[in-house]
């Protein structure tokens, strides 16, 4: 992928804001975080799209997303995965060759096959504990638009807050995204945006 290190940065800034709220930076918002104008912006996302890396619904504000199937550089072979943000397992809040050693790029990243990057989320709150996931935790998340019944899951919600839940569709297809702890009921809805599938869990007792 032949991107400048100002392109690689804003499509970063795209993806991480895609993942935290569901929506792209605006052009300004994009401006401000880089140290360039408006229209350098513009131009950079120009390239980006021609390039296949970004790409956007016409007329359509906050709309940029990285185009299917790409992953960034430094997202396929890297044993450190972007944090980007905190993800509630409680009520939805807004967002924000074998071998003696453990290889977590195996063990965490991309399979053959899988388009999707991996990213990292921290949890909040205790809603899925009953599934080992606990308020502090670090879930390894694959980017994915969707998913299949049993999968936990970092969702939109409608209001434009996300979640991490268990994914099932009802008969009568609303959606079901289940807690893991008898105390939360499950949200019900009849759509949501799946943002990412939960591939793995990570926990430090030291701090």
């Amino acid at each position: 992928m032949n991107l400048t290190p100002r392109q690689l940065h804003i499509a970063q800034l795209v993806r991480d804001g895609r993942v935290a709220h569901g929506y792209s930076p605006t052009m300004q918002e994009l401006a401000d975080d880089v140290g360039v104008s408006k229209v350098t912006v513009f131009e950079h996302v120009g390239a980006l799209i021609k390039k296949g890396v970004l790409q956007r619904e016409p007329n359509k504000a906050r709309s940029l997303s990285l185009a299917e199937g790409v992953t960034l550089p430094g997202e396929e072979h890297s044993l450190r995965f972007p944090l980007i943000g905190r993800i509630a397992a409680g009520y939805p809040i807004e967002q924000f060759e074998q071998s003696d050693t453990l290889d977590l790029e195996h063990v965490f990243g991309p399979r053959v096959g899988s388009a999707g990057a991996t990213f990292a989320l921290q949890v909040t709150g205790d809603s899925m504990q009953d599934e080992g996931i606990l308020d502090g935790d670090y879930v390894i998340v694959r980017r994915s638009s969707t998913a299949r019944p049993g999968e936990r899951v970092v969702a939109l919600l409608p209001d434009g807050e996300t979640t991490l839940k268990t994914f099932f569709r009802e008969p009568d297809g609303r959606i079901r995204l289940q807690p893991a702890n008898e105390s939360f009921e499950p949200i019900i809805v009849r759509e949501c945006t799946i943002q990412g599938i939960v591939v793995g869990v990570m926990r430090r007792y030291e701090r």
